[in-house]
């Protein structure tokens, strides 16, 4: 019987358990609640490791990217993340919070019972920490070319664009490329170098039924590969896992019923 075991310098291992910061007042605190992060950092041969830090909600804001600020501050400053926005708009703060992608900055922490386990976004190279390589996902962003492409003059004022057509594209341009689908598909994990992926395929969608753009064609041949598209084998992963509620997974069907529409 074959076996497979991991390399010994991936294996992750218990890290250090850090006391609770101190508060201004002094006072014992109330509420205490403990997080268990990914710690790796490329400066040395030091295996991943799984540090515990105790919060006190009674001083921390309601969101697990809250308490992961005040861990920053109060208790440990060489921990790694990304954050801006603090609002679920820019998609920074997307990490894996209790065996779910999402965003730290929109997950409230009463929503995870006991424990609350954090570790960078699967199957991305890590940077240091809760930061992914996020580069080769936005290479294949780019190559669906995501702007407006057209071959007629430009008007004086601009496209238009009737309500009907303008509502195809409700539940598509709300994404914000934080990569929690794609990096929750196993098709990707699979085939990552060929594959684009939920979240390129659903921006290729959105420049495919915008009724204004002019290489509907060209788009559709561009993905007309047995791996760019039709890696994806409907697993839903990619929709359960998006923070915004979007559904990559149909965006990529309907991409696959053009394609055999157009060759009918």
């Amino acid at each position: 019987m074959v076996e497979f075991t991991l390399p010994r310098n991936s294996k992750v291992q218990s890290g250090k358990k850090w006391p609770l910061a101190k508060g201004a007042d002094g006072k014992k605190p109330k509420r205490v609640k403990e997080f268990r992060v990914y710690r790796w950092s490329p400066e040395g041969d030091a295996n991943p490791q799984i540090d515990t830090y105790k919060v006190d909600l009674g001083s921390c804001g309601p969101m697990v990217l809250d308490a992961l600020i005040k861990i920053k501050n109060e208790t440990d400053p060489t921990l790694a993340f990304r954050r801006s926005c603090r609002e679920g708009v820019c998609g920074s703060c997307a990490m894996n919070i209790d065996g779910q992608n999402t965003l730290a900055c929109t997950k409230a922490i009463d929503d995870v019972s006991g424990a609350v386990s954090i570790y960078p976004l699967p199957h991305q190279k890590v940077i240091k920490d809760l930061v992914p390589d996020q580069r080769h996902f936005f290479a294949q962003y780019a190559l669906v070319q995501p702007f407006l492409q057209t071959t007629t003059p430009a008007p004086e004022q601009e496209w238009r664009q009737t309500p009907e057509d303008r509502a195809k594209l409700d539940g598509l341009y709300e994404c914000i490329l934080c990569a929690c689908c794609t990096t929750s598909c196993p098709s990707y994990w699979w085939n990552e170098e060929r594959y684009l992926g939920p979240a390129s395929l659903l921006h290729a969608y959105r420049w495919i039924i915008d009724s204004r753009d002019e290489a509907t064609g060209e788009r559709l041949d561009q993905l007309e590969d047995p791996f760019r598209l039709y890696r994806c084998h409907t697993i839903m992963n990619c929709s359960q896992a998006c923070p915004k509620g979007l559904n990559p997974a149909k965006a990529i069907g309907e991409i696959k019923k053009l394609m055999v529409e157009r060759s009918s």
